[in-house]
Order: structure tokens, then sequence, then C-alpha cells
């Protein structure tokens, strides 16, 4: 059952949650947890086409956990939101197996078109906090989303991505899949075109030295 897997998630991703008293606090104390639960039950009822109730208990799982996801929304196995307050997951949303979503994650449309408007995502996704992923876009499996990055493009399997708008980024030739949970060591692409600004910038006053100086500049 996806519920289960859902459970067994936290214990896999939260490095908090362990031991036997873990399980009475996930069960009763994480919101992730509980707006999954709901979400799947208020889906199953969306799916034999019942109105209003589905949005109910949306609603009341939006009042206790401050995680919004729309009943329609479709959710894999495996999904885990950790603390979760402010995550938004717009009506036609698809979430594949083993994804990770931090407070503050809004999967979201781009305005007010119709049909698909909220992006796909992949399988094993890990999306940083305060990330926004908008309009009907699919990022594939296995990818990185940085904190606070705003995705507009598709992106491809096994890629990191950052920044505003997000750009795919890649740490030293290396695949990052065996960190996905470390914030703290994805690369800043502004930082590294300062940085490069910065070279170009000495290199030029190196230059303009060795003119007013009469020395033949070195070549780059």
């Amino acid at each position: 059952m996806k519920i289960v897997d859902d459970f067994k998630a936290v214990f896999e991703r939260d490095p908090a949650a362990r031991g036997f008293w873990s399980v009475i606090t996930v069960f009763l104390t994480y919101p992730g947890f509980h707006a999954i639960c709901l979400h799947r039950l208020a889906h199953f009822i969306h799916s034999f086409h019942i109105p209003v109730i589905p949005h109910i208990i949306m609603w009341f799982s939006r009042f206790i956990t401050g995680i919004e996801i729309h009943p329609a929304a479709k959710i894999d196995g495996g999904f885990f939101i950790d603390h979760g307050l402010g995550v938004v997951i717009g009506e036609t949303a698809e979430i594949g197996r083993n994804v990770t979503l931090y407070q503050g994650v809004t999967l979201g449309g781009t305005g007010k078109e119709k049909g698909k408007r909220h992006p796909t995502l992949g399988n094993d996704v890990v999306v940083g906090a305060g990330a926004k992923i908008l309009g009907g876009i699919t990022i594939g499996n296995e990818v990185y989303i940085g904190a606070n990055a705003v995705v507009l493009t598709p992106v491809p399997d096994d890629c990191t991505v950052v920044g505003v708008p997000g750009r795919c980024v890649k740490q030293e030739g290396v695949r990052v899949l065996n960190m996905t949970l470390r914030h703290d060591l994805l690369p800043d692409p502004i930082l590294s075109r300062l940085d490069e600004l910065q070279k170009e910038i000495q290199l030029a006053e190196e230059e303009i030295r060795h003119w007013h100086e009469g020395e033949k500049p070195k070549e780059r």
C-alpha cells in the first residue's frame, strides 16, 4: 500500500525519526504524514467524481497541517514532506515514487491556462525548501532542486537545479545523487560567474599596468 511506503519514507529520510517512540510521534505529530494520509482518502473519494467532500477533507488537512494539496493531484508511494508548512500542490500535479519535498515548496501553475497546468515529478526527486516549480513541465528522475530555485522549464534525469530561474548545474562533473540532502554542497551559478568576472577584471588591470610601465603584457 502507498500509505505504508509513505510511513516507511519518514524513517528512511528523517534522521530525527528513530526508535520505538518515533513510531508514535510520527503518527501523532508529523504534519507531512497527516497531509498525505488525508490526501489519499480525499483522492480516493475524488476518483468516484464525488463533489465537495474531497475538498472539505483537504481544507481540514490544510487547517491542521499548513499543507495544501488538491484532491485531484496524483501522488505515488514513498512520498515525504519534511516539516511542510507552506507546501502547495496543484490540481494537475503528478508526483512519482520516493519524492521528498521540504517546507515552502510550490508545485503550481503559471496562469489560468486549462488542461495540464501543474508539474510532473519523476521518481527519487528532492525539492529544497522554498523552491517553486511552475507550469505543466516535467521533472526527470533523480533530480535535485535546490532551495528557493524557481523552475519554469523541463529538467532531464539526474540533474541538479539551482537559481532563479532554475538552471541545471554539475558539481565538478560528479553526480550529486549520493548527497541529495546536503543543501550546503549545492553549487551557486551566480557566485561562480561573479568569481569568473573578478578574475577577468584582475587580468585586465594587470594588462593596463604593464602598458603604463612600458612592458609587454602577459598573454592570457
